[in-house]
């Protein structure tokens, strides 16, 4: 097996030998191995692909010279002379006449280079034979853009999207327009000459100087929405991503990951909810999923609906009369698992509410925790309920900012609730309620305690470092300085507010209207204080600021059932 890692790669040559060619989208759990033998810098799909090789999932490599990472690589793999056949091809930068004949030149040194390794010969049926046909069939699609995606990831993104996925990156998308009955009159230099010509006319990367025919994609009035993926310190994705934000009318997600399966499955909730943005929750269908004993209860004239909101630092619950007003609310600590912190959280609401759970006929679960509760009817992102929440409390809201346990959320949304963009910041807890509970553990205070101390502040204390470890050891030594207490804690608010601040102000200033906070720390008066300085607005906080996801949840089983009735 022959891998590769650039759709410019001549792989129907290698079918001309005889010899199957396979794209190397490794996604390893770790870079334990290549962590040891290449820069901390590198870029996670180079550092996948040394891993690959060092596990020997791959001896016959080809490469091609497409950035500095690559060469990097190559020299890496190549010391370590695990590949029996390894080979940089030289890819242009150009789809001109000139540059054709230069890369059908490294396409016949290829092939001279295979020959030599393999003792084979270069069989033109072969690799005649090799060239697909493949007319593309016309439908709404979402394009997967940017660097290379696993398959693992365009997995994820084709099972929780309903429309087609048609993946454009580096290695996907690769159509060439061929007539094999053509080149089969030709001699081989005029052969490869048509072979890159073929190869260079496909979609053109990024890297490609002429992108003319990229842009042109974007008018592609199928094209209904741009998953747009990126690497940790790859360099090169991010002036295209700027360009795409500032001119495409389709809606458009950022994901980036290290290329570690880990990465991956961090990114599950903001697929889900871009689809949720695009398509539709299938909740919202109001055709399906009501039961006949739900109807029968309905009919009565007396019923309920709840929404359980599972995140990692409490699960709340909201039960909704059958009016649409709040009967019950309850918020409690998850712990013990999703499943029996919702279920306990439920039982606790029923009780509140003095009603028996039977009364309640639909269920809708949100939040981290919603895949493993049961109980549920139907499931929907914690983004798209904290819009639905927030709208209903304050339809003048255009902008949510949600600072739960683990991430931070901002928002946008529409006159009707719907979302309309989102950003998270979910790879690690800088800025979150988990910082800022280690913090006060750290100061030896209790979250409440630490809200309203801080507001006493005197001296303005920068807390240079966001990461929770580096920033706790930062307090332990301002304490050991005697600073004040109060002092500490503006110096964590103000550098909470600028994180936040940040991600809210990446959503542009296109949407106006109200912002809201919501989540459990819309408590602490210190970081509104601090947030709405940054943000040069007033939040709007409201008692329900920390149930929004919960009551999101619930709207849309009401509104399920009301539909269906």
């Amino acid at each position: 097996m022959i891998h590769y890692v650039c759709k410019y790669t001549p792989i129907e040559l290698f079918k001309g030998f005889g010899e199957e060619c396979a794209v190397l989208e490794e996604m390893p759990e770790n870079f334990e191995m290549s962590d040891q033998i290449a820069h901390a810098n590198l870029c996670g799909f180079g550092k996948s692909v040394i891993q690959a090789v060092l596990e020997g999932k791959a001896d016959q490599l080809v490469l091609v010279n497409c950035c500095d990472s690559m060469r990097r690589v190559y020299d890496i793999v190549a010391s370590t002379g695990k590949c029996k056949f390894l080979y940089m091809l030289d890819l242009p930068h150009e789809d001109n006449e000139c540059e054709k004949v230069k890369f059908a030149g490294a396409i016949h040194r290829l092939k001279d280079a295979y020959e030599a390794y393999s003792g084979q010969q270069f069989d033109k049926e072969l690799f005649l034979r090799s060239f697909a046909e493949s007319e593309k069939e016309r439908e709404p699609y979402i394009g997967v853009l940017g660097v290379r995606v696993s398959g693992v990831l365009e997995d994820m993104i084709q099972d929780n999207i309903q429309m087609k996925v048609d993946n454009l990156t580096c290695t996907g998308g690769r159509r060439l327009a061929v007539l094999p009955e053509e080149m089969e009159t030709m001699d081989e230099d005029a052969m490869f000459l048509a072979y890159a010509d073929a190869l260079l006319a496909q979609m053109p990367c990024f890297r490609m100087n002429n992108s003319t025919r990229r842009n042109q994609l974007y008018l592609d009035p199928d094209l209904k929405g741009i998953i747009y993926h990126t690497i940790k310190f790859c360099d090169y994705y991010g002036f295209e991503y700027a360009s795409i934000k500032k001119n495409i009318k389709v809606p458009l997600l950022k994901i980036e990951t290290d290329f570690t399966s880990q990465s991956a499955g961090q990114l599950l909730t903001r697929i889900q909810a871009f689809s949720e943005t695009i398509e539709g929750s299938e909740d919202m269908d109001p055709g399906t999923g009501i039961s006949e004993e739900a109807r029968k209860k309905m009919k009565s004239g007396v019923y309920y609906v709840a929404g359980i909101d599972s995140g990692s630092t409490s699960t709340d619950v909201v039960i909704l009369d059958q009016n649409g007003k709040i009967k019950s609310t309850m918020i409690i600590p998850t712990g013990g698992g999703a499943m029996m912190s919702a279920e306990k959280s439920l039982a606790a609401a029923v009780e509140k509410a003095g009603i028996q759970e039977e009364d309640i006929v639909r269920i809708v679960t949100t939040g981290y925790g919603r895949a493993y509760i049961d109980s549920g009817d139907d499931s929907i992102t914690e983004i798209t309920c904290h819009a639905k929440g927030a709208h209903y409390l304050n339809p003048n809201v255009r902008t949510i900012i949600d600072i739960g346990g683990q991430d931070i959320k901002a928002i946008s949304i529409d006159e009707h609730g719907a979302v309309t963009n989102f950003l998270m910041n979910d790879k690690c807890a800088a800025g979150t309620g988990r910082f800022l509970e280690m913090m006060a553990r750290t100061l030896g205070l209790s979250l409440e305690e630490m809200s309203t101390k801080g507001l006493e502040w005197k001296e303005n204390i920068v807390i240079s470092s966001m990461c929770t470890v580096f920033a706790e050891s930062e307090v332990v030594s301002l304490v050991a300085q005697n600073k004040n207490v109060a002092d500490i804690i503006h110096g964590l608010n103000v550098s909470v507010a600028s994180k936040v601040g940040a991600l809210a102000a990446r959503l542009g200033k296109k949407n106006p209207g109200e912002y809201m906070m919501t989540g459990g720390v819309a408590k602490n008066q210190g970081i509104i204080n601090a947030l709405e300085e940054k943000l040069e607005a007033k939040l709007y906080i409201c008692d329900e600021a920390q149930l929004c996801g919960a009551l999101g949840a619930a709207l849309f089983a009401y509104e399920k059932c009301t539909a269906g009735e």
